[in-house]
């Protein structure tokens, strides 16, 4: 092999560890925002600074003061539909059916990722409940049967979970950049959709679903972040 082929090649090399590397900086600094994020909006509940943020947004979708709000009956049904997007439920038969097809595929990593990354947020969420035990909105407001404390809201941080993490491997797996870019367009839409949906129903605090939105950002890109670990540093060592 002749010298500038083997340059060339090096230097193929040196720019994909490069590239790499920056992924796994990336994934550090999104934790690390996210996580800043949620405490920020978790100090700023519990010290009582959000309640005319809260109480104002939740008046103007639900003026007269009960469950019905503004706008056509259509889209009050509609937003009852997505919501269920968000519920345990449909959460688990998406991330069971997806990492069946990942497993199918030999990737059995990312299958596990899909597994392990919301029932592990699942426990954390419930801890955050006791912890802050945050009543929710008056049960007037209420379009949907809610029974467990307000903050976080837990639609808003699982589907934050699975769609993003969604999002991500098809990115990823993906050749074409629009399709990447489509891929993760749709998981964040989706996400902010499914929160939003739960101020809308009533049964969330605006605060309750922004930080359910950051913790749940923060916690698919611990469980990216575990993923890149072993794939560049553990394989790359031989270690297989």
């Amino acid at each position: 092999m002749s010298e500038p082929v083997i340059r060339r090649a090096g230097l193929t090399d040196a720019l994909a560890a490069a590239k790499s590397e920056i992924g796994g900086v990336l994934l550090i600094l999104g934790l690390a925002a996210s996580l800043l994020a949620f405490l920020a909006v978790a100090d700023s509940v519990a010290g009582g600074y959000t309640r005319a943020f809260d109480h104002g947004l939740m008046s103007l979708l639900h003026p007269g003061g009960g469950s019905r709000t503004i706008g056509p009956a259509w889209l009050a049904q509609a937003i009852l539909d997505l919501t269920a997007l968000g519920s345990i439920t449909d959460l688990c038969v998406i991330a069971l059916l997806a990492a069946g097809l990942l497993a199918a595929q030999g990737r059995w990593r990312q299958g596990w990722l899909l597994i392990a990354a919301p029932l592990s947020g699942l426990i954390v969420l419930n801890i955050f409940k006791r912890v802050f035990d945050r009543p929710r909105p008056p049960l007037a407001l209420h379009a949907v049967v809610v029974g467990n404390a307000s903050f976080p809201s837990g639609h808003a941080m699982l589907s934050a979970v699975v769609y993003l993490t969604l999002g991500a491997f098809l990115a990823h797996f993906a050749e074409r950049r629009r399709i990447k870019a489509y891929a993760l367009a749709a998981g964040m839409v989706l996400t902010l959709a499914i929160g939003a949906s739960r101020v809308y129903l009533g049964v969330h605090w605006p605060t309750d679903v922004i930080a359910g939105w950051a913790l749940g950002a923060a916690w698919a890109m611990l469980w990216w972040l575990l993923v890149w670990f072993f794939e560049h540093r553990w394989w790359a060592s031989g270690r297989r």
